[in-house]
């Protein structure tokens, strides 16, 4: 039978955690209020979507980005922040916006910052771009990386 005690301070720690990802969302990263994608003000949506995961050897990023020139991106890491930044061109820049029902697929430039889990070599870094879909590899710093530590038997 396994007994289960209460940690507060395992609570508090994940209360913090959550707050920290909510201000990240609010801010668009490190820099309070910035503008986040095609629209300006907190109201705007964090382009492109991303999708953030790690392995013992790097973290791995996906970036979803349909319709992008791949000339336009402008990736860089800084302090283990992840910039991704671009243009996503007008599908057709001859139609004027009050002859719109609906638009939905924004165009214009883009910014989107990630605080990186954590500490990654920056000039190893991999971008590739296919199918609408940018893909990430930033290896991990070699202090960043879990170390094997052998038990010694007596």
């Amino acid at each position: 039978m396994t007994r289960w005690t209460w940690d507060p301070f395992q609570e508090l720690e994940a209360v913090r955690r959550q707050m920290e990802r909510v201000l990240e969302d609010v801010r668009g990263g490190r820099r309070p209020f910035s503008r986040a994608a095609f629209l300006p003000g907190l109201a705007a949506r964090g382009y492109p979507l991303l999708n953030v995961n790690e392995d013992a050897d790097a973290v791995y990023v996906e970036a979803l980005a349909p319709g992008l020139n791949p000339d336009s991106l402008d990736i860089s890491v800084r302090d283990d922040v992840l910039r991704i930044a671009g243009e996503k061109p007008s599908v057709n820049p001859d139609i004027k916006a009050e002859a719109f029902h609906r638009s939905e697929r924004n165009a214009g430039r883009f910014v989107r910052t990630l605080n990186l889990p954590t500490g990654v070599d920056a000039d190893k870094v991999k971008a590739q771009y296919a199918n609408g879909l940018l893909t990430i590899t930033l290896p991990k710093a070699e202090e960043a990386k879990p170390k094997q530590i052998e038990v010694s038997v007596s």
